[in-house]
Formats: C-alpha cells, sequence, structure tokens
C-alpha cells in the first residue's frame, strides 16, 4: 500500500466514525425520555415530523390539566366527527410544543385522525394567529390511536409559543369512541364545530362554546425562559372553581406572574413554569365512583398528575379540606396527614421539593361543624410544626378573618364561605416565599 492510499484509507476511516457519531448525538438528543404510553401510530405512516425542533432550550410544562372523569352524554358516540379545539393558557414561552392527550375514561381506543396547535388570536376566540398554525404528528404519523385507559405524546413541533399567551390545540376523531375523557370546570371556554376544522385558522366553524377541556391533559414548550416546573396539586381552591371565567385568576397563574415578574427585576428567584393539577372536589385519601374511579384520590393520581409531569423540582400541595367536609363521619385527622406524608416520600424518592399549604377555613359554608373546625386546626397545627412539608406557604393565615380566624375575610370571601374570591385566589400567590421554591428535596437517610 502506497502512502498516498494510506492516507486515503485513514480519512475514510475518520470520516465513517465521524458519521456514526453525529448519528447517534442526534438520536440520542432526539430522545426526551419520555415514553408515548401506548400511543399507535394509525395505518399510512409518513417520516418523522419535519417540523422537530432545532433549537435549544429545555423542556418544561407550560400548561397541564388532570383528567377528572368521563363526560356525561358521551358513553357511546364520544364526539366522533366532530373537531375540538381547547383553549389553554401557557405559563412559560417557547420555541417548539409537544401535547399529551389521555383516553383514560374511554372504553374503547381513541381513533385521532388530524390534530393541530396554534397561538390563539386573542382572547376569548377560537381564531388562530396567521402563520403558527402547525399540524402534530404522533411517531411521525398524523394519525393515533390511543387505547382505552392509556394516554400518547405528540412529536415536538417547532410553533412560537410567547408566555402568557391562549393556545389552541384541536383533535379530530371520525369513529365513535365512548366516553370522552374530560376535565370540568376549566374555567375557560373552549369550542367545537362539525366535521374536520382542525386547520381552520378564522375560527369560525366553531359555533359551539364548552367550559371545559377534552382529551388534552398536557401541553409542553421547549423553553429558554425556565428551568423547570412547578406543579400545583390540589382541590377546587387551586381549580380555581369560583374565579373568573377566561381570566386566569387562579393562585397558580397569579404565582406564574409573580416568578416572571420577579425575575424581570432582576431579583434572585427559580425560573419555574407553573401548571395546574388541581380537581374540584378531588381528596387525599378518597375517590369517586366508577372504573377507573371519577376524581382519583390524591393518592392515587399523585404519581401521575404531579410527579410525572415534565421536569418537575417542585410540588405544591393544598389538599385535605375535603377529606374534612365530604366524610360522612368525622375524619381522623391523622389518617389525613399519613396520607400528606405519603405524597411527600414519593416526591423524595423523584428528588422533588414539596411546598405544603394549611388548610383555610370554612364557616359559614353548609358543612361546617365545629368538631370539623377541631380536625383542620389538628391538620394545621402538625403542618405548621414543620412535621410535613420542605416548606410551609400558610394559606389560612393570609386569608382568614382577623376577627373570626374560623372563616374567610369577607373580601377574600367568592360568597360559598369555602372558595375564595380573584382578590383571595390572588391573595394566596402573594404571601408565597419565591425563595421557598428553590433547592431541592432533603437527601434521604
Amino acid at each position: 500500500m502506497t502512502r498516498r492510499h494510506g492516507y486515503a484509507l485513514l480519512s475514510a476511516i475518520i470520516a465513517l466514525i465521524v458519521g456514526l457519531a453525529t448519528a447517534l448525538y442526534v438520536g440520542v438528543a432526539a430522545d426526551d425520555g419520555t415514553a408515548t404510553a401506548g400511543g399507535t401510530p394509525a395505518k399510512g405512516s409518513r417520516p418523522h415530523n419535519s417540523a422537530a425542533p432545532a433549537s435549544t432550550g429545555m423542556w418544561v410544562g407550560a400548561w397541564a390539566a388532570s383528567p377528572a372523569g368521563a363526560e356525561p352524554g358521551t358513553e357511546i358516540e364520544g364526539l366522533a366527527g366532530r373537531s375540538v379545539r381547547n383553549v389553554v393558557h401557557v405559563s412559560v414561552g417557547g420555541t417548539s410544543a409537544r401535547i399529551t392527550l389521555s383516553n383514560l375514561y374511554g372504553q374503547s381506543p381513541l381513533t385521532i385522525t388530524h390534530a393541530s396547535i396554534a397561538v390563539a388570536a386573542g382572547d376569548g376566540t377560537a381564531a388562530a394567529t396567521a402563520r403558527t398554525m402547525r399540524r402534530l404528528t404522533f411517531n411521525g404519523s398524523p394519525a393515533v390511536v390511543v387505547p382505552a385507559g392509556r394516554q400518547v405524546l405528540s412529536d415536538a413541533v417547532r410553533v412560537a409559543v410567547p408566555h402568557d399567551s391562549d393556545v389552541l390545540v384541536t383533535t379530530y376523531s371520525p369513529t365513535p369512541s365512548g366516553p370522552v375523557t374530560y376535565h370540568p370546570h376549566a374555567r375557560q371556554i373552549s369550542y367545537v364545530a362539525d366535521g374536520d376544522a382542525t386547520e381552520d385558522v378564522t375560527g369560525t366553524a366553531y359555533t359551539e362554546q364548552v367550559a371545559y377541556w377534552r382529551y388534552l391533559t398536557a401541553l409542553d414548550v421547549l423553553s429558554n425562559e425556565s428551568d423547570g416546573t412547578v406543579v400545583a396539586f390540589g382541590d377546587s381552591l387551586t381549580d380555581g372553581i369560583t374565579s373568573t371565567e377566561g381570566a386566569n385568576h387562579r393562585w397558580p397563574d397569579v404565582l406564574s406572574g409573580r416568578l416572571r415578574t420577579a425575575l424581570a427585576s432582576g431579583r434572585s428567584v427559580p425560573r419555574y413554569s407553573v401548571v395546574n393539577e388541581g380537581i374540584s372536589g378531588n381528596q387525599i385519601l378518597a375517590s369517586g365512583l366508577g372504573r377507573p374511579a371519577d376524581n382519583q384520590s390524591g393518592l392515587l393520581r399523585f404519581s401521575r398528575d404531579a410527579l410525572a409531569r415534565t421536569n418537575v423540582k417542585v410540588v405544591v400541595i393544598d389538599l385535605g379540606v375535603n377529606d374534612i367536609l365530604r366524610n360522612p363521619r368525622l375524619a381522623d385527622p391523622d389518617e389525613i396527614l399519613d396520607g400528606l406524608r405519603t405524597l411527600v416520600r414519593q416526591a423524595h424518592a423523584r428528588g422533588i421539593k414539596v411546598v405544603g399549604a394549611t388548610l383555610m377555613p370554612f364557616q359559614g359554608h353548609r358543612g361546617y361543624t365545629p368538631a370539623r373546625e377541631g380536625v383542620r386546626q389538628q391538620v394545621n397545627a402538625e403542618i405548621r410544626a414543620g412535621r410535613i412539608y420542605d416548606a410551609v406557604v400558610d394559606f389560612d393565615k393570609a386569608l382568614r378573618d382577623p376577627y373570626n380566624p374560623r372563616r374567610l375575610r369577607s373580601d377574600y370571601d367568592s360568597g360559598d364561605h369555602l372558595h375564595p374570591s380573584d382578590e383571595g385566589y390572588a391573595r394566596m400567590a402573594e404571601v408565597f416565599d419565591l425563595k421557598d421554591l428553590s433547592g431541592s428535596a432533603p437527601a434521604e437517610l
């Protein structure tokens, strides 16, 4: 072999090694480690989504909602032949996006043949901002079959999503799928159209309005604005059931705004997004009826709705009031506290910090009794003593009437003596020490 031929052979070997290394790097970088959880591409799969992200950043949760039950009236047909346009409000912006669709409460496979994402043209509209409409794919296919009881993660699509904006996520299913997995009490108007209007930018086909979310349970973004996700895990007090519809006045919304404002002013606070995993009526210990149970207990849904969210750093837990109010007998405070400790142990096993809230007063509500008030006080005493959570946010102290601490202050009361007004929700977010969101779970010894 001549020296020239030797150099040529060496160059070819080096080129081959570089090519293999590049291919391996691209393949690993494109895999974020999140399973599709059972989604199956429909027949006619096409090449992988050409709009996959090319920019840098970190995947974080921008919006989320817990699957809460099976929508009444959809037991047979589901929403066959209709386009569902969910309107969601994101807490952080990004350069690419992906969604999670759930068929948790379905009794048969859910076939989605067309799905899209776009930035809304404004508040309270089904219209999309020009040039933001993107077709979503699942393992490269525009169609996907989600088995009953499962969920599926879409491919990433490149789209500029501004923080504090509304996003439209639309799905179309041509065939009956049985009960629709939904989240009631969304406090946000979404839309429905007849036929496949998935990529309709004008929104004119969306003549039906609905006050809950269907199928969609998460929206993640590839973000340069955030280093992780805060999950707010709770009941109607977190769900924001009495907040102004369409105004994003739930306490997690306000907390997200506080973090963004603090960062803009140069304060040293964590760069986190905030997602809301509240379900109205949720309890720590007890689930609703059905299989799977509607309104699954906090213990049963914590892993899915909190710990499995994208890049979770902190969970804020505000649960326990319904365990007191909805128990036909007097609730056992030790059982409630044991349930909370179980949630904290599960989070710590994943290295996730937990901030816990004291339980707010409810005198004047139809479920109030002095004995139930005593249980609330016992639970709060243990929380304040620091024997449950890594840090405490004292919602009780912040919202109670200073002249009668067993009830909400009048301007923080929505009128039912249990749920806050918009001012009350804002106050809940204001009493957070933002530095409590920093750091990690304590090491297990």
